[in-house]
């Protein structure tokens, strides 16, 4: 701002002198330097009204001051009072965005509902007697407020009054009040449960990729297999023996402590197709945990330390989701002998990661955190030494014996049409030496020979003008015996004494 000296006086009547005016204009401008806007703006409307004064009036002022001087003293003080005012309008503008807007307290109406009429004590006003107090206000709570305030609304709604050449109308607003209903318990409940069935916790974690465990969840977990023990036909001594191994310290946490903590993992080895598979699913259903159903392929990456990476994400998987059962089949292509010679260095970091895991399975006191570890194998002389340490209970699943044959027979052909001549135990006593695979394959092919002898020599186009009916003829005894001709045991003798040395040697049962 440029240099102004002028002096200021709301007397008009007075002599002004210039040095008086100097000390006056410092004050208005002293008080726009610290910041005080609407002080200086009082001065600044002061010098205006002032200076216009002295014009019209030129004997107030002094000899020194000519009227050009006031002239131009009233436009600098007028730039300066413009400046000023754009000041105050800026600070204004922010206060109104800083300051929320306030919001309408509700009114809530709490003794609405008391009549006074009805209790004419309380009224002050009709009672004149000044000793007499009046009976204090209910306080009510803020739930009974709400309620009563709702009840309010509603009956003022129900007895407004309504004209009469309109009917109709208050018919329709009293079936619309009918019309809602409060929803069932059963319904809440239904509602509730499928929530809780939508809801399924997900693994989530920064240490590995989302692509990583969306194809681990994909091709690994199975949250119910859906497989009982009844599904299974024979393996009596296996289940036996996997029911105390794996299903009782689910069952009774608090015996199974100390010394008879629940084992790390089992070993189910024995000839193909003797049920490893379908028993451990029947485990995993039996105790009702999350089943991870692994075997090599998922476990093995061609980048450089992405399957060690996957078998952690396996077993922080399995303990996110515990209680869990992770079941590894051909688990000897997995966690072979170490020290071969033909050994890479990627798979013997997959080997060292996959027994470390093993080593740290929780096997607690708790058995919402449990984590069991089950394998399956063909080949358990081909394992790791330490594998099989880890693997504390090692059970044999031999072939199935005249019993369990029998039972396979019956559950195999439950859904086929059987001759009358159809004799099971027969069929099942030559039957020795077959695995329950090789026994599955047998009804199978029988339970289709009357439809290949039925469409012999037929074309494409006569077979699908075939009926359902004529092709669903019942399975004879000479089917069986004529698949029995092609069928053979997969499994040999010397395989079988292999199976059972080992046992002899490294056996945990």
């Amino acid at each position: 701002m440029e240099s102004i000296k002028f002096y200021v006086d709301t007397n008009a009547t007075k002599q002004i002198n210039i040095s008086e005016l100097i000390q006056y204009v410092n004050l208005a401008r002293h008080s726009a330097l610290i910041g005080s806007y609407d002080s200086s703006q009082i001065y600044y409307n002061g010098l205006l009204h002032l200076i216009q004064r002295l014009i019209e009036a030129p004997q107030n002022f002094d000899k020194k001051l000519s009227m050009i001087n006031l002239t131009k003293i009233y436009k600098m003080v007028l730039t300066e009072h413009e400046e000023i005012k754009l000041i105050l309008r800026e600070l204004k503008s922010f206060k109104t965005l800083n300051t929320p807007p306030e919001r309408p307290i509700p009114k809530i109406e709490i003794f609405s509902h008391i009549d006074s009429n009805d209790n004419p004590k309380n009224d002050i006003s009709n009672n004149n007697n000044n000793d007499i107090w009046p009976s204090p206000p209910t306080h009510l709570k803020p739930k009974e407020i709400l309620k009563t305030s709702t009840h309010l609304r509603v009956n003022n709604t129900l007895r407004s009054p309504r004209d009469k050449s309109t009917p109709n109308t208050t018919l329709n607003n009293k079936s619309r009040l009918q019309r809602v209903p409060s929803a069932p318990n059963n319904n809440r409940q239904a509602t509730n449960v499928q929530k809780n069935q939508e809801t399924v916790k997900k693994f989530k974690s920064q240490a590995y990729s989302q692509e990583l465990i969306d194809s681990l969840e994909r091709d690994i977990l199975q949250r119910n297999p859906n497989i009982k023990w009844n599904d299974i036909a024979g393996c009596e001594q296996a289940k036996k023996l996997l029911k105390e191994a794996v299903v009782l310290p689910m069952i009774l946490p608090d015996f199974f402590k100390g010394i008879r903590r629940p084992y790390r993992g089992v070993l189910m080895t024995g000839p193909p197709g003797t049920g490893k598979t379908m028993l451990a699913k029947a485990v995993a259903t039996e105790c009702k945990t999350t089943f991870f159903n692994v075997c090599s392929s998922s476990l093995t990456s061609k980048y450089h330390g992405e399957s060690e990476k996957l078998v952690r994400l396996l077993f922080d998987m399995a303990r996110f989701y515990a209680p869990s059962t992770i079941f590894i089949d051909e688990i000897d292509s997995v966690c072979s002998k170490r020290g071969s010679s033909n050994e890479h260095e990627a798979s013997r970091r997959v080997k060292s990661e996959f027994l470390v895991q093993i080593e740290g399975v929780s096997t607690g006191c708790d058995p919402s955190k449990m984590v069991i570890v089950l394998g399956a194998t063909n080949f358990p002389w081909d394992l790791d030494e330490a594998l099989k340490r880890r693997l504390e209970k090692r059970i044999y699943i031999p072939l199935p014996d005249l019993n369990s044959r029998f039972e396979l027979l019956k559950l195999n052909l439950k859904d086929v049409d059987l001759d009358d001549d159809v004799d099971l135990n027969e069929i099942a006593q030559k039957l020795d030496g077959y695995s329950g695979a090789d026994i599955t394959m047998v009804c199978r092919d029988a339970s289709m020979m009357a439809m290949r002898l039925k469409i012999e020599g037929l074309t494409i186009e006569q077979i699908q003008t075939m009926s359902k009916d004529d092709l669903n003829l019942p399975t004879k005894m000479n089917d069986f015996m004529h698949v029995l001709t092609r069928i053979n045991p997969s499994v040999s003798k010397n395989d079988l004494q292999r199976y059972e040395q080992w046992m002899k040697e490294f056996g945990s049962c």
